[in-house]
């Protein structure tokens, strides 16, 4: 059964191919609203950071990959050419063009809330680097973070609604990010905010069914959920919410979140999202198990879970381009511990 570690082999892999992707402006998948004829540009003369892996998000997160091993790994050999990338792109003067993109009318709802979540934990994993060029990187991309960071002020308190499909829009998820964000640098107001919009959003849910998966989910509806509440909650009133959550988990039902989604086509982006979907219901397996006292027979079942439905995608992360330009991320998430 697959072990559950980020091993040196695997960060090299991982490393090399998002090397090969965050650079590669086409095909390219752009969320762009167009103002006038002006705003006919391809995607590296609007986003001269994040103009690879086929779209803003997945280049945005394929560094937040490449840094993290970097941090992690730091003997690997594809580490010196990750940080010699960061020098060449991670400026002021080529942030200061992302933000100015980001400040338009017309980019109002620009990548929202997906995006913003994960340029957020981006900013989150420069702020660990101790080096100094990784606090170069930090400095120069914060302008951007900083940004985001107030979009979701400005946001969260006019969101009525969780959005509960396991896409792009998945609030659960953005808030997860976004408070590891909030603790990481201090943000207390951003990081409050996560926590009451959540126990709002979220903090009654009972019996819940996990009508999963849909055919292009990549997130666990009912997984992400539980994994944003024990990081709002104590340990005690998560317990109780947890119970009341998902009421029949030790008999092992809903029976659908311990069975790894089929992938029938890997060669279709939207179905390769199901390989994230078993990814990023490992991560969240682990995290729930995390939570759970060690004599919690869920506990045992959590880990087994998580690691059943590592071993059925981890063999797929690399190979194809529909999933090979974001699907590290998830497996990193999937292999870190909590």
């Amino acid at each position: 059964m697959t072990e559950l570690a980020l091993t040196p082999d695997i960060a090299a892999r991982f490393a090399r191919a998002a090397l090969g992707h965050v650079t590669r402006e086409y095909p390219n998948k752009l969320d762009h609203v167009l103002a006038g004829p002006a705003d006919v540009l391809g995607p590296r003369a609007l986003h001269p950071v994040f103009f690879g892996s086929f779209d803003w998000h997945s280049c945005v997160h394929g560094w937040w990959t490449l840094f993290t091993l970097r941090r992690l790994h730091p003997n690997i050999a594809e580490a010196a050419a990750i940080a010699d990338l960061a020098d060449q792109l991670f400026t002021p003067a080529h942030v200061a063009i992302e933000v100015a993109y980001l400040s338009r009318p017309e980019s109002r709802g620009f990548e929202r809330p997906y995006g913003w979540a994960w340029l957020l934990m981006l900013q989150a994993e420069l702020t660990r680097h101790d080096d100094e060029r990784g606090r170069v990187w930090a400095s120069a991309l914060r302008p951007l973070a900083q940004a985001f960071a107030e979009r979701f002020k400005a946001f969260l308190p006019i969101a009525t609604y969780p959005v509960r499909t396991g896409t792009h829009y998945n609030t659960a998820f953005a808030l997860r990010l976004a408070l590891d964000y909030a603790e990481t640098v201090g943000d207390t107001d951003l990081a409050d905010l996560c926590r009451v919009t959540a126990l709002r959003w979220y903090g009654e849910d009972q019996d819940c069914q996990a009508w999963e998966p849909s055919q292009d989910e990549f997130l666990s509806p009912t997984l992400m959920v539980g994994d944003l509440m024990r990081r709002v909650m104590h340990d005690q009133d998560f317990g109780s919410w947890f119970d009341l959550y998902l009421p029949r988990l030790v008999d092992r039902t809903p029976a659908a979140l311990f069975e790894p989604a089929t992938v029938s086509d890997r060669s279709d982006g939207k179905i390769a999202h199901l390989d994230g979907l078993n990814l990023s219901r490992a991560w969240c397996w682990r995290g729930i198990a995390a939570s759970l006292p060690v004599e919690d027979s869920r506990q045992t079942m959590a880990v087994t879970a998580a690691r059943i439905h590592l071993g059925t995608a981890l063999p797929h992360v690399t190979g194809d381009y529909m999933g090979e330009h974001w699907l590290a991320s998830f497996a990193v998430l999937a292999l870190l511990t909590d």
